[in-house]
């Protein structure tokens, strides 16, 4: 069996988790092939990401020329089902936030999906997030391409189904990917009842180097860790302000805030203006291993997000036996259990942040121990890469269909 993965941009600093699962297919004997629309907007300092891009396919790389001629060979040789596809990209485009204009080029893209997948021989698309990509692979088999799923994450499938089409693409997929139960429930939402057998979970998982690491001491030094995109999701401008709230309570810690993103200049300068140099610090993007190394330099794991999917790097704390600390949002609760492998606050309260970082901060190293085993337990039996590549794969072979 050969299948297409389908991004946007592949591969992409904060979606690690995508490389981790193709090279699982690939261990089983799955032939994969990448296809992203897009070239990666940042640099790629893991090596990992850097092998990857050489092996992935770019829409975009063809120039407008091939675009059109793809376009044309397509509508001429398969007038009715291109007819077909037409009108369903109006239709899409009709009510989605980005445009008629846009889903057009959906289709121009589906075109030259289509063409790859001929010459390649793929049995089956599998596209990452609800998003652009999952309109191509869609449009791809209305074309008569190969049968499609695609797995949706959050939170930005969250937000607007409708102008997503989140409900025609689960109607033509053969099966759909939810990474959390909280994921799922919101899919049922949007679909008619006969489509919810398709909806199924699968989690994003963890691979060897963070599941098969031995167990090592917490840190002596009262340090927390925040991984994750500098954007308006993660909820950062809390974490520093709650940071300000301690400190001025005279408690000694430190911040270490993983990664970069477009709010990395606002952030530095909240930093400044509460003269938190001492307590916060940002590294910028960082290489797989440097951020397990991050991880483990620190007590505990730090994001207080408002909005979610289930976030990667928690499962990757856990598995190194650091405890959580965030919000009830999207599919965290189905991971963190408040108590037992970290602490959860509602969203946005700045107080309620500050009060669990401060129970953290008093909180002995052998309980926080304790709590980082039982969190690695959990993520060795729900988020291991290799047993959720294997339900995948399961997917594949039920689901895909010949063309």
């Amino acid at each position: 069996m050969k299948i297409s993965y389908l991004m946007n941009q592949h591969p992409y600093a904060s979606c690690t988790f995508i490389r981790r699962e193709i090279v699982e297919l690939e261990a089983k004997g799955l032939s994969v092939s990448r296809f992203s629309i897009r070239r990666p907007e940042s640099k790629l300092v893991d090596v990992a990401d850097q092998q990857e891009l050489a092996k992935t396919w770019f829409i975009f790389d063809l120039g407008w020329a091939k675009l059109l001629l793809s376009v044309v060979r397509t509508g001429f040789s398969r007038p009715r089902r291109f007819f077909n596809a037409l009108r369903l990209a109006l239709k899409i485009g009709r009510k989605s936030d980005r445009g008629i204009v846009v889903n057009l080029a959906y289709l121009v893209e589906a075109c030259v999906v289509l063409d790859w997948c001929k010459s390649l021989a793929i049995n089956h698309i599998h596209a990452h997030f609800g998003s652009n990509p999952a309109s191509v692979a869609m449009l791809c088999r209305v074309l008569g391409g190969p049968s499609y799923s695609f797995t949706v994450h959050g939170p930005h499938e969250f937000d607007n189904p409708e102008a997503l089409a989140i409900p025609e693409k689960i109607q033509y997929a053969a099966f759909v990917v939810a990474i959390s139960e909280f994921t799922k429930s919101r899919l049922s939402c949007w679909s008619d009842h006969s489509h919810w057998s398709k909806i199924h979970v699968v989690h994003c998982g963890v691979d060897r180097l963070f599941l098969e690491q031995e167990p090592q001491p917490l840190p002596a030094e009262p340090r927390f860790v925040s991984v994750g995109r500098l954007g308006e999701q993660k909820g950062h401008f809390v974490l520093v302000q709650a940071v300000s709230k301690l400190a001025s309570e005279g408690l000694k810690f430190k911040v270490i805030l993983v990664g970069d993103g477009p709010l990395r200049g606002q952030i530095e300068t909240l930093i400044d203006r509460l003269r938190l140099q001492d307590y916060i610090e940002i590294t910028g993007w960082a290489t797989n291993v440097e951020v397990q190394q991050s991880i483990l330099n620190a007590q505990i794991m730090v994001l207080p997000s408002f909005a979610e999917g289930l976030p990667v790097v928690f499962m990757e704390s856990l598995a190194l036996g650091r405890p959580v600390l965030s919000t009830y949002v999207a599919g965290i609760p189905e991971l963190v259990k408040p108590g037992e492998c970290g602490w959860l606050v509602p969203s946005g309260s700045v107080d309620a942040l500050a009060d669990a970082m401060r129970q953290v901060l008093n909180t002995p190293i052998s309980e926080l121990e304790r709590m980082g085993k039982i969190g690695a337990e959990r993520v060795a039996k729900l988020h291991d890469a290799k047993v959720e590549a294997g339900r995948l794969m399961e997917l594949f072979e039920k689901y895909s269909q010949v063309w």
